[in-house]
């Protein structure tokens, strides 16, 4: 699978307007009401990955869930990260979270 040309990525961020271009990753930032809520919405989303067989990078603190989606072997964004935004964001629009601002993720 190759990597979306810009012209794309741009059409299916109008799609998903809660995710951001960040380099050459899709990024989303949320907040959950406390961890066990994040906790269930990274397992839910562990178990999409494993159904499409791609997995996110993402970071985790308390309620916070930093996501970034990028596809390694395509060096870049691909239809397979716009599908796992999907599934993410079916789930989202089901439960309380708040978009985060652009934050940035931790880096040891």
């Amino acid at each position: 699978m190759n990597a979306l040309p810009p012209d794309q990525i741009t059409d299916q961020l109008g799609q998903h307007p809660d995710w951001r271009l960040e380099n050459h990753w899709l990024a989303r930032d949320i907040q959950f009401s406390d961890f066990v809520t994040a906790w269930q919405f990274m397992s839910h989303v562990a178990q999409c990955a494993e159904q499409q067989d791609h997995h996110p990078n993402w970071y985790n603190v308390y309620g916070t869930v930093q996501l970034r989606l990028s596809s390694h072997d395509a060096a870049g964004v691909t239809e397979r990260d716009f599908r796992l935004a999907h599934s993410i964001d079916e789930y989202l629009a089901k439960v309380a979270h708040t978009n985060l601002p652009a934050t940035p993720i931790f880096t040891p």
